[in-house]
This record gives structure tokens, sequence and C-alpha cells, in this order.
């Protein structure tokens, strides 16, 4: 059997000529595990996922795995694009705000020096069913020290799991992408996801509203370390991530 291959649609971009990281790191991470349970109860252990070059648009991309043991990489022809195994370690959640923080949060949210306004996740530009439209503003809680970002997400049926009549894998994933970029300055510098290692508890129900936070963990040289989750609105982690994001030159 020959290796699935991945495309990358083009309505599922980051910057406007390659894909978001997130969904990008969702699709692999969905190839790369198929999770344990089934429906409600599906859920995925931690999966890291690393980037290595932008991922094209519109262009089928080929998976492969030199071992049954070894990471599911992702090429666009000869130039390795993004690798998937497993997590060393369960990434360490967020703290939730409740979702009236989060709303107030997200209308803070001004967009300024926003380098990707086109974003399927976080892009101003986008219309309501076309993007996720997650704008993280200050959350305005926890220490001083330690940036913290909040937003809503209703997942729609746009972005369903037709399996599982909730939100895909994908989607999931992506959702937990632009909250640490914006924890960590994005509107200041340019940076884009460099390395995302997330675990799902559970695929979000559709037409529910979801809180994002997102935490700015540390920084060293171009690097910025982030850490996002996201929850039910009843409080319930369904997800959670840890990130790298490299500032471009």
């Amino acid at each position: 059997m020959s290796d699935p291959e991945l495309l990358v649609p083009a309505r599922y971009c980051g910057p406007p000529d390659s894909g978001n990281g997130g969904w990008v790191c969702g699709s692999l991470a969905a190839l790369a595990d198929p999770g344990t349970g089934t429906g409600t109860g599906r859920r995925w252990p931690s999966i890291e996922v690393t980037l290595t070059a932008p991922p094209p648009l519109d262009v089928a991309l080929r998976t492969s795995r030199e071992t049954p043991e070894g990471p599911l990489t992702l090429c666009a022809g000869e130039t390795a694009v993004a690798a998937a195994r497993p997590g060393a370690t369960d990434p360490d959640p967020v703290p939730p705000v409740s979702p009236a923080v989060a709303r107030a949060a997200a209308a803070a949210f001004s967009g300024a020096g926003h380098p990707f306004p086109t974003c399927f996740v976080c892009g101003p530009d986008r219309a309501e069913g076309d993007g996720l439209r997650i704008f993280p503003g200050p959350s305005g809680d926890g220490p001083a020290d330690a940036r913290r970002v909040a937003a809503t997400w209703t997942p729609d049926r746009s972005d369903a799991d037709d399996t599982a009549g909730r939100a895909s894998l994908p989607a999931t994933w992506a959702a937990l992408d632009c909250a640490g970029g914006w924890a960590g300055g994005i509107g200041e510098r340019v940076m884009v996801l460099g390395r995302m290692t997330a675990r799902i508890d559970r695929l979000p129900a559709l037409d529910e509203e979801h809180v994002v936070v997102g935490e700015v963990r540390g920084h060293e040289g171009r690097k910025t370390f982030a850490a996002t989750s996201l929850y039910a609105a009843s409080g319930t982690l369904v997800g959670c991530a840890a990130q790298t994001w490299i500032e471009l030159r």
C-alpha cells in the first residue's frame, strides 16, 4: 500500500502562499496516529510535529516512513516540509479563563501589526464560516511576567469531522495554533510556527462555544516558546499544546 498524500487547500493558509502551521501539523498528526476510542470518546496522545519548510498550497504532498517506528515525513518533491512523531512528554496546559473573560479579551484584539491578515485561524480579513476567526487578546490574568491571551471559538460544520460529528482533528490543532503566536508577540515581530506538540483529549463539539488560551513561556534567540489550551465552556480541557515559534530574519 502506498503512503497517503496530503493536500493543503488554499483556504487553510497562514501566510498567503503557504499552509497554516496548526492545520498542517494536525493533518499530518491524523495520518501519523489514528488515535484511540471512537466517536465522542476518541482521543490522541501527544504528537510532536516539526515544520522545516513552508507547506505549499494546492499541491499533493507525499508522506513516508523509513521504518515503522520512525517519524512520518511530509515532502514537497525532494523538500522535507514536516515530520510527525510521538511527543516525548505531555504539554503543560495553560490555566483556563471563563467564556466572559475570553470574549472580553477577543473584543480587545486590534489586529495591529498582523503579519498575515488572511490567516485561516486568526486573520481579520477572513469571513465567518471561511476562517476560524479566533482573535486572541490580552486576558489580564496570570503573573505579571507571563503574557497571556484568550479568545472564544465556536466550531461550525465547515470544519466538521464527518465520522465523529465534531470538529476535525486538523481544525482542532489549528484552533490551538495562533494564540501562542499572539502571546509571544507576533504583532511586534513576524514569527512562524516551527514546532507544535499537542495532546487532544476530545474533539470539540460543533456549535458550542469554546475558550482558547495562550501563554508565552520563554525566548531564546529567534525562538519563542509558548503554550496554548482549548477548553469547553464548562472548563473541561479539550486539548493542549506546546509550541516553538521562529522569528523571520
